[in-house]
């Protein structure tokens, strides 16, 4: 049993890790392939209805953060998105859980897409404002005129599914949750039963 916790250990060093890569490359993939083909094919400030008014299409640049929020503060997020990169990047030591992984590849590539924007379009490096195009009606109830795109989608999503790993405690390094269980069944059962004892019905 103990022989072969080390490999487990050494495979889910590189293996979650990859889970994590893998989940940012594709939301930031999707997402400028899907902010390049706005940009091509859309006229600013257009909507273009997708499933009536349940789902539209409506380019706007976003100066702001997600949901075209604090307008006018464009380098203030390009620093903070670069910190949280940064951050992400130093907890790849620690990872060996699958639902942490999950949740900072979402984070990461969401952050990347939105800053990928804020670096390499207009007006320029580092004030580039978001393309957002996602619109949604029915949600302007609680976000009103929100507009959004896929970056956005994948950062909400991450930190729903943070709450959710937070609620149910799971630790980082995928090891807090079985010391705990090999506690009840060694510790305490060794205290109630004696070495030389025996238990009776």
């Amino acid at each position: 049993m103990t022989e072969t916790q080390p490999t487990t250990r050494s495979w889910r060093g590189w293996a979650v890790p990859l889970v994590l890569v893998a989940i940012a490359g594709g939301v930031l993939l999707a997402d400028q392939l899907a902010k390049n083909w706005v940009v091509a094919n859309l006229v600013e400030g257009q909507t273009v209805p997708v499933l009536g008014d349940f789902l539209r299409w409506h380019f706007v640049r976003n100066p702001g953060a997600a949901f075209s929020m604090a307008s006018g503060s464009t380098w203030i997020f390009t620093i903070l998105a670069a910190a949280v990169v940064v951050v992400i990047l130093t907890q790849l030591r620690r990872l060996r859980s699958v639902p942490w992984a999950v949740f900072l590849g979402l984070l990461l590539g969401g952050v990347l897409g939105n800053l990928t924007d804020r670096l390499t379009r207009a007006p320029g490096f580092p004030e580039g404002h978001v393309i957002d195009y996602i619109s949604t009606p029915w949600m302007w109830l609680w976000f009103p005129e929100a507009i959004y795109n896929i970056a956005d989608i994948a950062i909400v999503t991450g930190m729903i599914l943070f709450i959710v790993i937070t609620l149910v405690d799971i630790p980082i390094n995928g090891s807090g949750r079985k010391k705990s269980s090999e506690s009840v069944h060694t510790g305490d059962d060794a205290g109630e039963f004696p070495e030389g004892t025996h238990a009776t019905p």
